[in-house]
């Protein structure tokens, strides 16, 4: 939310909440309609596929959030190093409402428009030229401006301040905007679209085109790493006046007063507005990749290795859907998450692919508590899995080669989570430390030993005799903590 927050800041659909996208419903099934009651030669392709395009668009955004949390959580070419706050995960969790905003529009233009505006050929060369130059042109120019205007206090504190609440950008940082600035953006945005229409030369190709190029700019643009690589601008050095890096963005949101241009640097080069650092965290952001990554995977103090659970589950890590990563996981669906059923097929094949591409734990997440710098690590197998005897040890070989790696990079503490830490699989760790003898610096501890080490921490240090109650021998926990407390030399009694 803007500091000051104006006129159509919110979405007007936002009491819909999770249920915003029944708006599209009518829009959608009367276009499937139509194109499946009309002859042949009189489908309205343009129309039809306006609903799927709109999935495309939402599924190529969820691919960029999910690369891009995976490098950050790996810390790859990393260009803002520091951790996302909880309220921007909270702000950016709408990320799709622009997405809605226009399918709206589409349609609705759709209705308006004359037949023949609407039955658009597949391809057409001089349409797609054209829509290139006039997004160079009036585009580039006219939203340079308007970024300058959002930048003025008085509209800056009650609209652009919003999406300039992320410092550290994610790939959707780039669509969260208050409502009134996504309408002008579209009408920016649809200049050269109406363009070619007027004077008849749009295609579906052009229009497609378009909007994925702007898509995918947006994106690119606020990923926060660095992968443009430097060998293009060398061979084209031209192409830094029409084509901006990650980094290069990104300074404009750690800077706020340079680099406001769109996706091409020109306009900042002829106005004066670039930032002079540009090229140089352009070119560390690159150099992160060789020796630099490695000294950040070596500070990390705690990794805690957990496993997938369901097929499903592979939503709910922080790369995969916000909307459920927020969550705990459920093994039945809400009536809001209709989609994960029609994903199931989808889901099994991904999840097979992540069984047999990730012969080893990935890191799924990065966090710092403090100074305290955390990673979770993921084994990519399931419970199913773990539940069979025959796949133990190629499981327990898994988790000993995350261990040994966690070792090898100086990492404190390895935290054994779910089936990890098993009795029959593995005996809650100890037959690393077995495989291992006198080799390992790190601490391997699982959910038992966490929870007696709060307890035994917890009590006065001038304590002498500790009585503990409850069925004891039967509880892992209890049994945790009455060891400790007699390592330490206080007397236990039980009852």
């Amino acid at each position: 939310m803007a500091s000051k927050p104006g006129i159509l800041t919110e979405w007007p659909w936002k009491p819909l909440g999770s249920y915003k996208h029944v708006v599209l419903a009518p829009w959608a099934m009367h276009s499937i309609y139509c194109f499946i009651g009309s002859r042949k030669s009189e489908r309205d392709y343009a129309y039809f596929l306006i609903f799927p395009f709109l999935l495309l668009r939402m599924l190529h955004d969820q691919i960029w959030i999910s690369l891009s949390r995976y490098r950050t959580a790996k810390r790859n070419n990393r260009i803002v190093d520091k951790a996302i706050e909880f309220d921007q995960v909270d702000r950016e969790r709408n990320w799709d409402d622009q997405i809605v905003f226009n399918g709206l529009i589409f349609y609705i233009v759709r209705m308006l428009i004359p037949p023949s505006y609407s039955n658009l050929r597949f391809w057409r060369s001089d349409g797609v030229i054209l829509t290139i130059l006039v997004h160079m042109g009036p585009v580039e120019f006219l939203y340079y401006w308007f970024h300058r205007a959002l930048h003025h206090h008085y509209l800056y504190s009650r609209y652009h301040s919003h999406h300039h609440s992320s410092v550290v950008t994610e790939p959707i940082t780039s669509v969260i905007h208050p409502f009134a600035e996504h309408i002008v953006y579209f009408l920016l945005f649809a200049i050269p679209l109406v363009t070619t229409m007027v004077l008849k030369n749009a295609s579906i190709a052009s229009f497609v085109g378009y909007i994925i190029y702007v898509d995918f700019m947006n994106n690119m643009g606020h990923c926060n790493f660095e992968f443009i690589p430097m060998w293009l601008f060398t061979v084209f050095p031209p192409l830094k006046f029409l084509m901006y890096t990650p980094s290069y963005h990104s300074l404009h949101h750690t800077q706020f007063r340079t680099n406001y241009s769109l996706f091409m640097p020109i306009y900042d080069y002829i106005y004066g507005t670039i930032d002079r650092s540009s090229d140089s965290v352009y070119e560390k952001s690159l150099k992160r990749s060789g020796e630099e990554e490695e000294e950040s995977a070596d500070d990390v103090d705690v990794v805690h290795l957990t496993h997938l659970t369901t097929p499903e589950s592979i939503y709910h890590l922080r790369i995969g859907f916000a909307s459920l990563a927020s969550k705990p996981h459920r093994y039945t669906y809400t009536l809001s998450q209709w989609y994960l059923q029609l994903l199931w097929p989808f889901t099994a094949s991904c999840s097979v692919l992540v069984s047999w591409i990730y012969g080893r734990t990935f890191v799924s997440e990065s966090n710092t508590l403090d100074k305290l710098k955390l990673q979770t690590w993921v084994v990519p197998r399931y419970i199913v899995q773990y539940n069979l005897p025959w796949r133990r040890e190629a499981i327990n070989s898994l988790i000993e080669e995350a261990i040994l790696e966690a070792d090898a990079k100086g990492v404190k503490v390895i935290s054994l989570g779910l089936l990890n830490q098993g009795e029959e699989l593995n005996r809650n760790g100890e037959i690393y430390l077995e495989r291992q003898p006198n080799k390992l610096k790190i601490k391997v501890v699982d959910g038992s030993s966490l929870a007696a080490a709060v307890v035994v921490n917890s009590l006065p240090k001038t304590t002498a005799h500790v009585l503990l109650r409850g069925t004891v021998t039967a509880n892992k926990v209890a049994n945790a903590v009455a060891s400790s407390l007699c390592q330490m030399g206080i007397k236990v009694s039980f009852s």
